[in-house]
């Protein structure tokens, strides 16, 4: 991770020459910088792949253990860690020797004897460059974000949940595994908006999506289905484990005070309940279609209570799903 804005920036030094090392030590901390000091390439590497490493490195070619260029390429090899800016330090100042360095992985190549201006200016740019980066991949995960994210609740938009719905129903045909599925709508939602306005209609829609976020299990995943419905889909769960996670998911909202401009609101939800079969396995169209069935039964049945889709629903609309994409269907 980056360093927090204020914090010293950390940087690693690895030289197996002690009076070089103390050298730079001295320079590096006198320039504000964090420094830890290591006298070969086998701690250098150690410390580098370690938890919270430091982004900065000064790897000196020649060491016992491992070069310096043997630990940019393991370095380099790494996908799971924040990226490391490695100057190498050498006393080779062949051309050759500084392309090999560059290819090793290195991001610079300052030969020895360090001149200290020069290598304050060198670390200087290695420190922008981690900073540049670091706001593109905030950049980079804000926009994710705000592709797969609905605007209003914080939870997956409709595309980002249907396609998380198709992905768990291929990986439990593959495992011959359960999957449910409950689509939640709020009650007399419309009534909010006619009679409060949209801006409150949007502060209730908020705070039910963070109510039901709190009930979530760590494997569950949330999205807005649309308007006031929202999709939870319930990976490896068969039908009694769903029905009570959805009614612990109504009595959540039930229960719960949302605080609005016009004042506290209490609110109650319906929910529809379908399970897939492991020896029948629907696609995500015939499982959406029989919790969306199982939901309109709920708000006919009175609202605010839960329903589920018998496997008579899911089999019927796995048909009609069949027959609506065969080519000889008119």
């Amino acid at each position: 991770m980056s360093e927090k804005k204020g914090e010293k920036k950390r940087i690693l030094i690895a030289e197996d020459e002690k009076v070089s090392r103390r050298v730079l030590c001295g320079l590096l901390e006198r320039w504000g910088y964090d420094v830890t000091a290591v006298a070969n390439g086998t701690e250098a590497l150690e410390v580098l792949s370690g938890e919270s490493a430091p982004r900065l490195a000064l790897l000196d070619w020649m060491m016992p253990g491992m070069e310096g260029v043997q630990v940019c390429e393991k370095v380099r090899e790494r996908r799971d860690q924040p990226y490391t800016y490695v100057l190498l330090l050498s006393a080779r100042n062949e051309k050759q020797d500084m392309v090999a360095g560059l290819e090793s992985g290195a991001d610079d190549y300052l030969t020895k004897p360090v001149d200290s201006e020069e290598l304050r200016a060198r670390v200087f740019v290695g420190e922008r460059i981690l900073d540049l980066q670091d706001e593109l991949i905030a950049a980079r995960d804000a926009l994710k974000f705000q592709a797969t994210h609905d605007a209003l609740t914080a939870v997956l938009n409709r595309g980002a949940i249907l396609n998380a719905v198709s992905r768990e129903l291929a990986r439990a045909r593959r495992e011959r595994a359960t999957v449910g599925l409950i689509i939640g709508d709020v009650d007399h939602f419309k009534s909010v908006n006619d009679t409060h306005g949209h801006l409150t209609g949007d502060a209730i829609l908020h705070g039910i999506a963070l109510r039901m976020s709190g009930l979530l299990r760590a494997y569950d995943t949330l999205g807005r289905y649309g308007g006031e419905e929202f999709l939870v889909l319930a990976p490896n769960s068969d039908a009694t484990g769903t029905m009570q996670f959805a009614e612990r998911l109504r009595a959540g909202i039930e229960t719960a005070s949302f605080e609005t401009s016009a004042g506290i609101l209490r609110m109650t939800m319906s929910l529809g309940v379908a399970v897939s079969n492991p020896n029948e396995p629907p696609d995500s169209q015939a499982l959406l279609q029989a919790a969306d069935g199982a939901l309109y039964r709920a708000k006919e049945a009175g609202r605010n209570r839960v329903m589920l889709a018998s496997p008579k629903e899911l089999v019927g609309h796995m048909a009609s799903t069949e027959r609506a994409s065969s080519p000889n269907h008119v």
